[in-house]
């Protein structure tokens, strides 16, 4: 049975579904890291902030539910930072390989760039309510440095890759 290690910094937060709910979760998360030791422009709190942007985005256009918030969830186990963004749509699930985007389009890359800057990234259905959540992680070596990426990875296909499961929360009417 595995070990479920404690995170050694969390950050969780529910925000509006609105595109000034998406700005204010982006902004936090960099502040977060900031005090968490990872500074403004240290390649780590812009890397998290960029995947922070393009997931809270994403929830707002794609997983709107009138009335529903989203929530942001972000952790740091050992030297892997995961954030996770839960809303409350379920039947719209992003694919598993981001799309290639038409090139007229001004939308429509940020699955891409998640892909490319993290680690890892999946979609969960939420456990116990409508819903998902996508979540992607960075791991960090003791640099402070994310690696650099090659290719884009493929998603993972479990809730979570070092045994967390993504706790439900009750959306507010």
């Amino acid at each position: 049975m595995p070990q479920h290690l404690a995170p050694e910094n969390e950050f969780t937060m529910r925000f509006t579904s609105t595109p000034r709910g998406a700005r204010l979760a982006r902004r936090l998360v960099s502040h977060r890291l900031n005090d968490w030791g990872h500074p403004y422009t240290n390649p780590v709190n812009e890397t998290l902030t960029l995947i922070a942007a393009e997931l809270t985005t994403n929830a707002v256009r794609h997983g709107h539910v009138p009335g529903r918030e989203f929530k942001l969830q972000l952790t740091l186990v050992e030297d892997t930072f995961r954030i996770e963004v839960t809303d409350t749509r379920g039947e719209k699930q992003p694919p598993s390989t981001p799309p290639t985007p038409d090139s007229a389009s001004e939308s429509g890359r940020g699955l891409l760039l998640v892909a490319a800057l993290a680690d890892d990234w999946g979609v969960a259905p939420r456990p116990a309510a409508p819903g998902k959540t996508v979540w992607a992680e960075l791991r960090v070596p003791a640099g402070g440095h994310p690696r650099p990426h090659g290719v884009a990875p493929r998603p993972a296909d479990s809730a979570s890759a070092y045994g967390r499961d993504t706790e439900s929360f009750p959306a507010t009417p």
